[in-house]
């Protein structure tokens, strides 16, 4: 399996205040507006998620990954507190403050349950989302979610939850990726924030959940994507999912994990840009 090239690692972060947050974000393209939401595991960041999808996609759309508030390098203000809601109605905000009226949504993990979200909220303003090793119904604690909020930053431990949980082939796991997720997860403040929105009872970081009945009130065209060895979200919630949400379509990587965005780069791009151009 041929490794991917982080062609979005040459593109320079961009700020923006989204809702009094101070929004990092890296942006490139041009056309349809495509909003790539990270997941939550420690270290992650637009950059992280999506260095090996940006530069692709920005070839037919205007795509843009945003830090979510209380991940990456985005400002952590002191008063916030994290729930499903919270990061929601940042991402919101970091729309209109591009003035973007409607936009696909490509989230991975918890940014795929935020893309659920928001078209549960404003579904007019949400054209169509790929959701990819999404939780939903069904959803519930693996051991590879478990490992995620035990992490304690080393250098060795981000490289062992990585091989470990995340990827199928572990040399897809380089030493850049390692390098770029152990920076992240011990910068300022990071690490803190990150256990405390899902240990800390004051925040709601840990409170996903959907119903039934929420789901099947989506009508956003949906394409989800899943790795059939994913330990993080087993692909049974998207198999799950698929039969739930009226506008579904699945496809699912063999020899995969939670990260089919960087173990399958090229094919995950190539089909999400397919899935979002169709009209």
């Amino acid at each position: 399996m041929t490794k991917p090239t982080a062609v979005g690692k040459a593109l320079e972060p961009h700020t923006i205040d989204a809702g009094g947050i101070k929004t990092i974000y890296l942006e490139a393209g041009s056309g349809e507006p495509v909003i790539m939401l990270h997941g939550s595991g420690p270290g992650v960041s637009g950059l992280a998620n999506w260095q090996y999808n940006i530069g692709p996609l920005s070839q037919k759309f205007h795509a843009l990954a945003p830090d979510i508030v209380g991940f990456g390098a985005t400002e952590r203000l002191d008063d916030i507190i994290y729930s499903l809601r919270t990061w929601t109605d940042h991402v919101w905000a970091f729309l209109d403050a591009h003035d973007i009226k409607s936009a696909a949504v490509v989230g991975n993990s918890l940014g795929g349950r935020i893309a659920l979200q928001m078209a549960t909220d404003r579904p007019d303003r949400i054209t169509k989302m790929v959701l990819m090793g999404t939780p939903g119904v069904g959803m519930t604690l693996t051991d590879g979610l478990a490992a995620l909020r035990a992490y304690e930053p080393s250098h060795d431990a981000m490289r062992e939850l990585l091989r470990t949980y995340f990827a199928v082939d572990p040399t897809m796991i380089t030493d850049e990726l390692v390098a770029i997720r152990h920076e992240a997860s011990i910068a300022d403040g990071v690490f803190e924030a990150y256990r405390a929105m899902f240990f800390d009872p004051k925040h709601a970081g840990s409170e996903l959940a959907i119903t039934e009945s929420e789901v099947r009130a989506i009508t956003t065209p949906t394409l989800l994507v899943h790795g059939r060895e994913d330990k993080v979200v087993p692909v049974e919630v998207s198999v799950t999912m698929m039969r739930l949400l009226p506008k579904a379509d699945l496809h699912v990587f063999s020899a995969c994990g939670h990260w089919t965005q960087i173990e399958r780069a090229g094919e995950f791009s190539a089909l999400v840009a397919d899935y979002l151009g169709q009209r």
